[in-house]
């Protein structure tokens, strides 16, 4: 389609920097000291601390009870009815006895229900989190340390006890953590965990979740194993112990799986006709644990059950603070990755139901519930995403759901808990093998970002493969630095583009890219896709010199050697006036053969090099016919009288005369982009090439007057408001020879 003429038509000024500036009025903006207000005392101050960091003060008085309650009190029924076969299956996972699972569905929950922003995720145990856990508590407390010498058993009691201390211990660490980080306001560590990365992991997670439960579904007894490829050997041994499977188990798990597997299709399928989904898992526990009652699968199957599970709540203990130092690195992990998945989870809900998640104060709602749920023997936890979906899809509209959920758990732990003895561990299992449908199908991920961004596909298979070579804990610290790097890499290598104007515009595009896109005579237009600092900054100036078309170091090397060769012939030429003069006049034959020639007796070397010889006044001396040629090119350059130019040395010149250098890009310089800046001018104007900057943002025009950028020779006169106020004004005052005016008026 043509474009119509004057659609779009402003008349101004050529504008350099120091003149946008006096236009604009520009002043620099004074930073506001936040710490005075943090110190500051006050009613009104003291209610909006109260008020930020517990919520629930501000949202529970205003809360419609009628439009509401009955959702709420719906949702977290479904979500208690989820969370209690889940709380029991994820303590399997941490390596815990599954009491310990329903504690972690109780406080947790409850805490967040006082000091959560997010109105919709269901927080508590978590595939994930729960992985992570056991592999902590598996490593420090293996079976082998808790050895009876006399039958070469596990003490299974001193074990649980020890792990059960160790998760505690971890929780309240993991609590700290995050509370401290939410405290200062560091809520944007989590940005670092791209959204290819957390796939990447969980994916890896979950498979490492699937082979951790192959032991309860073929009735195994396996070698507890951490750090890297322990996941490996894992799958190695159940392989070699086949042939060992307790048959029993195996059924039960096939027959519970199916069951699940089963009930989850119904519920997609009747989705619409259902007031609430069919509580499969909870179902199927329930018969479970009947039929492993009343026929004795342990007994006379051998298929291995939960075992105790003492009714009523166990009293807060101290965590055992020496063993921090180990868990620490761990901890540490656990809080990011737990962080990470919540605050994703709560921004998703929040963006479609329209209100605000603060992930400062997500950040110590989180670290409260895993600090005090340590306290009460918990371990750590976050949010599933599951049971959050069930929440907001049964008409959850706050944490009142959660609320009511915990309460629910509080019923069975003080008094059905003790019912479930004899559900079999291989129903636990595949419920949570069933459950891992949702992450597993992150795989599809692959194709997506194949087609999408490969970039971020390297991000989530390095992040997939090194979690499940390395472990969730070091996997987590390879991928954080391999995405960290693979940034950095990115802005190594940006896109170098020469620009050419668009016909009839002032807007400057690529001309490898743009057909129509022309350069203009006698000035180039230098970009790059990336802000320059030390890592790309050598790369930078190098690419600049390449696409100029012309070598600029070896052009300014050759200039050197042949003004270092006049200077020498003029230093002997010195010497031999002086000779001369002492000698006296010279013989009427000597003096025929010399040649007259023009040169400045009082110029010195820096002079020279510096391209100072202008105006100086010339001695005419005798000299020889060595000197014919020194004469001549300084004859032709009537600009130059010493014949320090390109064209009066006989070295090629450049096809321009101006350079412009795009900084639009730039978001922020360093020393390094500084000094490599500042080269540029030097390099190109020794060619006899004017350098011109556009486009600065103001903050990198303040860090350059902060480095000293700008001096006598380089000023905010070479700094204009945009490309093409800076090619008009260098076709208008080129720094050699006169500029057609065809040329400007076409711009």
């Amino acid at each position: 389609m043509e474009l119509r003429r004057r659609d779009y038509h402003v008349e101004r000024p050529l504008l350099n920097q120091k003149q946008l500036e006096e236009l604009g009025r520009w002043s620099s903006v004074t930073g506001t000291h936040q710490w005075r207000t943090w110190l500051q005392c006050s009613h009104a101050r003291a209610r909006a601390l109260l008020l930020q960091y517990l919520p629930v003060l501000a949202w529970l008085p205003r809360y419609p009870v009628r439009d509401w309650l009955l959702g709420d009190l719906l949702s977290g029924l479904s979500v208690a009815i989820m969370q209690l076969p889940q709380g029991l299956a994820y303590a399997l996972l941490a390596g815990l006895p599954p009491v310990f699972g329903l504690y972690s569905s109780f406080y947790p929950v409850f805490i967040y229900f006082l000091f959560g922003t997010s109105r919709h995720i269901s927080v508590g145990t978590f595939a994930v989190m729960s992985v992570m856990v056991g592999s902590v508590t598996e490593s420090l407390a293996p079976d082998e340390d808790f050895l009876q010498d006399l039958n070469s058993t596990v003490n299974e009691t001193a074990r649980d006890a020890a792990r059960v201390q160790l998760a505690s211990a971890l929780s309240v660490l993991v609590g700290l953590f995050q509370v401290g980080l939410g405290l200062v306001h560091f809520g944007f560590v989590v940005t670092y965990l791209s959204e290819p990365l957390v796939h990447g992991y969980t994916t890896a997670a979950s498979v490492q979740v699937f082979i951790s439960q192959l032991k309860y579904v073929f009735g195994l007894q396996l070698s507890s194993r951490s750090g890297p490829l322990s996941i490996i050997y894992t799958l190695l041994e159940v392989c070699w112990k086949l042939p060992q499977s307790v048959v029993g188990t195996m059924v039960t798990a096939l027959v519970a799986g199916v069951v699940l597997v089963v009930v989850k299709l119904l519920n997609d399928k009747l989705q619409q006709h259902l007031p609430l989904p069919i509580p499969g898992e909870l179902l199927t526990l329930i018969g479970a644990t009947g039929i492993s009652y009343g026929v004795g699968l342990k007994h006379r199957f051998g298929v291995d059950v939960v075992g105790d599970i003492p009714a009523g709540l166990i009293p807060p203990v101290a965590p055992n603070s020496q063993l921090f130092a180990k868990l620490v690195g761990n901890a540490f992990a656990i809080a990011v990755v737990g962080f990470a998945i919540a605050i994703s989870l709560g921004k998703i809900f929040a963006l479609r139901h329209g209100y605000r998640v603060d992930s400062n104060q997500e950040l110590v709602a989180l670290g409260l519930s895993n600090l005090i749920g340590g306290v009460f023997q918990c371990f750590p936890v976050s949010c599933s995403m599951s049971r959050s979906l069930v929440q907001e899809s049964t008409g959850g509209n706050t944490q009142v759901a959660g609320a009511v959920s915990s309460l629910f758990i509080l019923i069975i732990i003080v008094k059905l808990g003790e019912l479930f003895q004899d559900l079999p561990k291989a129903v636990l299992a595949a419920a949570i093998i069933v459950n891992l449908k949702g992450m597993l199908m992150q795989f599809t991920d692959i194709c997506s970002l194949w087609k999408a961004n490969r970039m971020d596909l390297l991000i989530w298979l390095v992040t997939f493969v090194a979690t499940i070579l390395l472990n969730l804990d070091l996997g987590l610290a390879a991928a954080v630095a391999f995405s960290l790097l693979l940034v950095v890499f990115r802005t190594q290598l940006p896109h170098y583009s020469i620009l050419g104007q668009v016909p009839d515009t002032d807007i400057y595009r690529d001309v490898a890219e743009y057909s129509e896109a022309r350069e203009v005579p006698g000035v180039k237009v230098f970009r790059s896709s990336a802000t320059v600092y030390f890592a790309n900054a050598e790369l930078y100036s190098d690419t600049l010199k390449q696409k100029c078309g012309i070598d600029v170091d070896r052009l300014i090397s050759r200039k050197k050697k042949l003004l270092k060769k006049k200077e020498l012939k003029l230093k002997r030429l010195l010497k031999e006036e002086k000779l001369q003069r002492q000698a006296g006049p010279l013989e009427p034959a000597a003096a025929s053969k010399g040649t007259s020639v023009s040169i400045n007796a009082n110029t010195s070397i820096r002079d020279i090099e510096s391209n100072n010889m202008e105006g100086s006044k010339a001695k005419q001396v005798s000299a020889g016919k060595e000197l014919e040629d020194t004469a001549a090119s300084g004859q032709e350059d009537a600009k130059a009288p010493d014949g320090s130019t390109l064209k009066a040395l006989g070295l090629p010149q450049p096809d321009f005369h101006s350079l412009v250098l795009d900084l639009g890009a730039l978001s922020f310089v360093d020393t390094v982009c500084l000094k490599s800046l500042k080269n540029i001018f030097r390099d190109f104007r020794e060619i006899e090439v004017e350098v011109y900057m556009a486009a600065c943002h103001t903050p990198v025009v303040t860090q350059l007057e902060a480095g000293h950028f700008f001096d006598a020779s380089i000023t905010k006169q070479h700094l204009f408001a945009s490309v093409h106020d800076a090619v008009v004004f260098a076709l208008q005052h080129p720094r050699s020879g006169p500029v057609s005016p065809v040329s400007v008026t076409q711009l």
